[in-house]
């Protein structure tokens, strides 16, 4: 392993005729070389400048403006290119501004021979070095990368000069478990000697992307990667070491505001800059020690050269600079870059692994060798497969062991694998069928016990329909039995709607009671029909109380229990409190606000006063404006007194608001009380009358029961004015009908009208209706009767 910081150098470009060079100095020493450049300060910025004047770097060594190719390639390419003969990875890139001179380095010039770059010089080393070298085996591929507008594309592809660029396969990236790059579509050309690698090298140059800009005629408008691959291996040696040697040249930098450029060189200077801006955080992200991610998937470039930045390869930086005048911020920003690369330590492995197939090969060797041994040892020359009559002979031995039931008897086979490995088999292949065959039985039993479960599911669904069918024909029963008894209690009630006035035949209760009990067989008094119509239709007021719509009678009965319970009079109290206590939260509410707007207008007068102030602040002495103002010390009090109220108003009301949602609460517990109870008290009302009216079915006579259809056939045909179906006493006598009396089959049962007929129920028509207003009228009579007995 080779620990060592990445080695910078630095190239001065020569100067054209037309161009002006900048101030610099160049120091060159044994051990390192550096470079003073001198930016003089502008008259324009004013006499306060505190701009830097002077700007030192330092490098490997700096090669000036009459430097020679060859010189270049002998201090930086040479020792690198040495590096991957012996299996290290090594890689050289060139970085700066556009026209810098970085092309020409990496590849070199056209016109003559010496012009050679750093890629052709190294393919002529290494294949020189190949040549030479007998005593190993050598194989050699290239590759040519090019990374233009942050897609990669493949420039030793056939298709290049026939496709338009959009058309070509894009080379992608691709990441393996252990971290490694692979560039999918790229192609390896095997090169076995130089003449083939600068062939490949010279196709490449010319598909790539070069465009004129003001800066340079032939610019590269792309990122281009060089790479040889070289894998060596000693004869009869199962190692092979493998190594790549990456020639990077970069597209240059510039300055789009400098340069001018326009349409699609400004969107290609986007893609270079934006690549050259990712490079930079990688090699700040590298720089600092504590820094746990590195951004290279940021680019392609980057994701690319991962193991050149801070990783395994041996790597060597080339600045280009250009002092020009015009250029020599950007050639010290160069220089700056440099400076971070020349921080970051790469630890370089020598790359070994070995060849599968001559490991495949020499493990077959020892196996046969490892046979013959063992054969010379037994006697027998064994085969890979056991014969015949060897497995039936281990068949018999297996399942004598198994069945003898001795705990210490063994199974000798004798020390070979072969039989050993079988009998494994065996015993395993015997385990697996009991397994099957025991889930057979398992899932036999299984689906006997379903088939058993089955049937006895059957039986009882049997008996549960049967037991339903039986209930569902008792409560058709019950159903038929409640429909009639509804229909006798609603002609009763037509009977009952016939009467000229309820509350004078409710006092007359009690004679009718006499007149009961002198002729018990035919009466059906009118008590009776109280009873029946409210014990029916008691339970639909429940039902229609807890649905949340409440009928007439209804209503009526809950306002007189409302008025009658204990807690009326302290809702009564709490709302009359409420409403005071809501008058009062209004008119202090009312007071805040005016507290309020009149500090607001306080602090405006105040606001005015200071303005006033300032403004006659220029022709006033020092002390005039050193003293204190009385209107505003006035002002300042009068705010504190109404903020003193405010706090003082703003607690009351806020105690009020406690107060109010007190009483509220509390008013809400009454009445969830006062509902509760007469929902009970109507319950109860409708259990005694259900209990009043089974014990008067029970004192009644059978002459009664017989004449109670008759009584439900006439009242059918009962009107408020007439009645058809009954015969009136004496009715040629009195025609006005005054003293009437209503007339069943047997002639001794009558029933006394009321003196006045003025006073009449006021039917709706509504039966269900009607019968809320009978319920509460008896009702309403079981309150007063309660009440005059507690008087008495």
């Amino acid at each position: 392993m080779v620990k060592e910081t990445i080695r910078v150098y630095a190239r001065l470009k020569p100067l054209d005729r037309r161009q002006q060079a900048g101030i610099y100095s160049v120091d060159d020493e044994k051990s390192a070389s550096s470079v003073e450049i001198t930016v003089p300060r502008d008259v324009a910025d004013g006499f306060v400048n505190n701009k830097r004047e002077s700007y030192k770097f330092t490098f490997q060594k700096i090669f000036d403006q009459e430097a020679k190719q060859d010189v270049v390639f002998d201090s930086i390419a040479k020792p690198v290119a040495e590096c991957a003969l012996a299996g290290y990875n090594g890689t050289i890139f060139a970085y700066g501004q556009t026209g810098s001179g970085k092309t020409f380095t990496i590849t070199g010039g056209a016109e003559r021979y010496s012009d050679r770059g750093i890629i052709p010089r190294t393919l002529s080393y290494i294949f020189d070095q190949l040549q030479k070298d007998n005593s190993k085996v050598y194989t050699t591929h290239v590759s040519y990368l090019e990374i233009y507008n942050e897609c990669g594309y493949d420039l030793l592809d056939p298709r290049h000069e026939a496709s338009r660029l959009e058309d070509l396969p894009k080379v992608t990236i691709m990441e393996d478990p252990d971290q490694n790059i692979h560039l999918k579509n790229l192609s390896l050309q095997q090169a076995s000697n130089e003449e083939e690698a600068l062939n490949l090298l010279f196709l490449g140059d010319t598909n790539r992307m070069i465009a004129e800009t003001p800066m340079n005629q032939a610019s590269t408008r792309s990122h281009c990667i060089f790479t040889i691959h070289i894998s060596s291996k000693e004869p009869g040696s199962p190692t092979i070491r493998r190594s790549k040697l990456h020639l990077v040249d970069l597209a240059g930098s510039e300055r789009v505001a400098k340069t001018g450029v326009a349409g699609h060189l400004l969107t290609e200077a986007k893609y270079i800059n934006l690549s050259l801006h990712y490079l930079e955080q990688v090699i700040i992200a590298l720089a600092e020690k504590n820094r746990s991610h590195i951004p290279y998937r940021n680019s392609m470039m980057t994701s690319v050269l991962r193991d050149s930045l801070g990783g395994n390869c041996m790597t060597t930086m080339i600045a280009t600079l250009s002092l020009d005048k015009r250029n020599i911020e950007e050639s010290i920003s160069t220089c700056r870059f440099a400076q971070r690369v020349a921080l970051i330590k790469n630890e370089a492995v020598l790359n070994e692994e070995i060849d599968p197939q001559l490991m495949i090969i020499q493990l077959k060797r020892e196996i046969q060798e490892l046979k013959n041994e063992l054969a010379l040892v037994t006697g027998q020359q064994r085969t890979s497969e056991l014969s015949q009559e060897e497995l039936l002979l281990l068949d018999e031995l297996i399942e004598k062991f198994l069945e003898d039931n001795e705990p210490e008897s063994t199974l000798d086979v004798g020390a070979d694998m072969r039989k050993i490995k079988y009998c494994f088999t065996y015993l395993k292949l015997r385990q697996n069928r009991l397994k099957i065959s025991d889930e057979k039985l398992l899932s036999h039993h299984v689906s006997e016990e379903k088939d058993t479960s089955k049937e006895e599911g059957k039986e009882e669904l049997k008996k549960m329909k049967e037991l339903l069918q039986q209930r569902d024909n008792e409560i058709n029963i019950l159903v038929s039995m409640l429909k009639n008894e509804k229909k006798k209690a609603r002609d009763a009630l037509l009977q009952l709607s016939a009467a000229s006035a309820c509350s004078t035949l409710l006092k007359q209760t009690h004679s009718m009671n006499l007149e009961e009990s002198q002729n018990p067989s035919g009466l059906f008094s009118l008590k009776e029909a109280n009873y029946l119509s409210s014990s029916v239709h008691s339970q639909p007021f429940l039902s229609r109380m807890k649905e949340g719509k409440m009928s007439l009678g209804y209503q009526e009965a809950y306002q007189v229990f409302k008025q009658d319970h204990a807690d009326s009079i302290t809702i009564e109290d709490n709302k009359q409190l409420l409403k005071q206590r809501f008058a009062e939260a209004k008119c202090l509410g009312e007071k805040i606000n005016e507290v309020r707007n009149k500090i607001n207008h306080l602090k405006g007068v105040i606001t005015q006063r200071r303005i006033q102030r300032a403004a006659l602040a220029v022709s006033n002495t020092s002390e005039e404006q050193d003293a204190l103002d009385q209107v505003e010390e006035e002002l300042r009090t009068q705010i504190e007194e109404q903020k003193k109220s405010y706090k003082t108003m703003f607690n009351h009301l806020k105690g009020l608001k406690v107060e109010i949602e007190h009483l509220q609460l509390l008013m809400e517990k009454a009445k969830l009380k006062l509902q509760k109870d007469f929902e009970i008290w109507w319950t109860e009302e409708g259990k005694k009358l259900q209990i009043q009216q089974e014990k008067t079915e029970l004192v009644t006579s059978p002459n009664t029961t017989a004449v109670y259809p008759q009584f439900i056939k006439s009242s059918q045909h009962l009107s408020t004015n007439s009645f058809p179906e009954t015969t009136r006493a004496n009715s040629n006598e009195d025609p006005s009908g005054k003293n009437n009396s209503i007339i069943f089959n047997n002639p001794t049962t009558k029933i006394r009208p009321p003196q006045s007929s003025n006073t009449s129920i006021p039917l709706t028509g509504d039966s269900q209706t009607d019968a809320d207003i009978l319920a509460f009228i008896k009702a309403r009579q079981n309150i007063l009767q309660k009440k005059g007995l507690e008087n008495k």
